[in-house]
């Protein structure tokens, strides 16, 4: 059951290899032990991106062991039973590319970029990390004091990135989208060796794994190396089924406050629950995406951009996002922030009034043409980013998506009308399905003279 999705996502089960039905730079294979593999041929550098993406991410840990997915990604730089520890980077660094990897909530991913004819060495040595890592205790608990550290950081140093985290938990009750990726600290300090050696040999295999292989190479010349690097190694028979709990129906407006003194400028933060693009239907996504560009996508063409921070003058920023690339419900959000001296209340009352123009007056024809334009355009310039490609379809293929939704998102984009765009208003903006965050300063403390 589990490989039903990536099956439909590469559409090919059969040894022989096939071009993308729009796009005949992008190849499919899939090898013996379930390893599926996309080929983007780009020849205008002797160069080669490659990446390995497996399907898992921070929404499939066990309950208990948040940010294990993202330690074990750290961990993988380690030593196998073939390379010492840190000879992996170490190699690549010699041959003149760069690596790295990162985690999701979907996905975790590993990439090379290197000089076409060093393809097979990247090869050899993922394969090798995918079968046969090995951790010591010592390399454990220095690794974990990595990630712990990392989360000071990122995230405790930073009120925006707390509050993120707040606000995302209120969002998902039920669901572990709603667990940061970083993992909670208190659960991050109790990982161990075993708890990454499970995961490891539970979602690391072949038949778990999506190879992607963008640049100065061939069909032929990607497949002959992956039948001698992948090929051998053996797939995870009881692989588990990739379920996760969904949320119940929400029947009621949520709003959560927080204030830190490392604040500069308060804002407010609305988000409701949204679809994700879904395979073979990607309409509603489309139309979602289209919505953000015009509520929120820039300043000078976007609703609120116009209204609040131009014309008004009642807003320092202001935005509207939509990520349909995840596997399961993802969100669509608006932020509002005020000028000094006009209150989060009011910044508040500003979303509920944009959201209000957009379903009574609709949306002017001529600033919907070139929002697609714009979204047109980048979707283009995208393509020019030899990396960038290649995660376009790592992450749609672990999300869930085909080879095929992504080469026919652009022409789904361009079908959106304006109908579409306000039907998909209306079934989003529910008050009663709504998050509502507000970050800011402490109100100042109040003298017993002033009282």
């Amino acid at each position: 059951m589990r490989n039903v999705l990536k099956a439909a996502c590469l559409a090919l089960t059969i040894p022989a290899m096939s071009p993308a039905v729009a796009d005949d730079s992008v190849t499919t294979f899939t090898l013996d032990n379930g390893l599926e593999a996309i080929v983007i041929e780009d020849r205008r550098a002797p160069v080669v991106v490659h990446m390995l993406w497996y399907d898992v991410g921070a929404a499939d840990e066990p309950l208990g062991k948040s940010g294990i997915a993202h330690f074990l990604e750290h961990l993988l730089f380690k030593g196998t039973d073939d390379m010492e520890a840190g000879e992996f980077s170490r190699t690549v660094e010699a041959q003149g590319g760069t690596d790295n990897a990162f985690t999701s909530q979907d996905y975790t991913g590993y990439f090379q970029r290197v000089a076409s004819d060093r393809l097979g060495l990247m090869m050899k040595m993922e394969a090798d990390r995918m079968r046969d890592i090995i951790l010591t205790e010592d390399e454990v608990a220095t690794e974990r004091q990595v990630i712990l550290e990392e989360r000071a950081q990122r995230t405790d140093s930073s009120p925006n990135a707390l509050f993120g985290e707040m606000r995302t938990a209120a969002q998902y009750l039920n669901h572990p989208y709603g667990i940061p990726i970083i993992g909670w600290r208190h659960e991050m300090e109790g990982l161990t060796r075993e708890d990454a050696l499970a995961f490891y040999r539970t979602y690391y295999a072949p038949n778990n794994a999506t190879l992607i292989v963008a640049g100065d190479v061939t069909p032929e010349e990607v497949r002959a190396l992956a039948e001698e690097h992948y090929g051998p190694l053996e797939p995870t028979i009881d692989l588990p089924e990739r379920t996760r709990p969904s949320e119940p129906p929400q029947i009621s407006a949520r709003h959560l406050e927080m204030a830190d003194e490392r604040v500069s400028n308060p804002y407010v933060l609305r988000t409701y629950l949204a679809p994700e693009r879904d395979a073979g239907d990607q309409a509603e996504a489309a139309a979602l995406t289209i919505l953000a560009e015009v509520l929120g996508g820039s300043s000078a063409t976007s609703l609120m951009g116009r209204v609040l921070e131009q014309e008004e003058s009642v807003a320092l920023y202001t935005s509207a996002f939509y990520d349909g690339v995840q596997l399961d419900d993802t969100t669509f959000g608006l932020l509002v922030m005020p000028t000094p001296g006009r209150s989060l209340e009011e910044a508040e009352a500003d979303i509920d009034r944009m959201i209000d123009s957009i379903l009574e007056n609709g949306i002017d024809a001529a600033q919907l043409d070139r929002i697609k334009t714009q979204v047109r355009a980048a979707e283009i310039y995208g393509r020019d980013s030899l990396q960038g490609r290649a995660r376009t379809y790592g992450v749609a293929v672990t999300s869930g998506l085909t080879v095929q939704d992504v080469a026919d998102w652009p022409r789904a984009l361009e079908a959106v009308t304006e109908d579409d765009i306000l039907a998909a208003a209306r079934r989003l903006f529910d008050p009663a399905r709504s998050v509502t965050g507000y970050l800011s300063k402490p109100a100042p403390a109040t003298s017993e003279a002033d009282q």
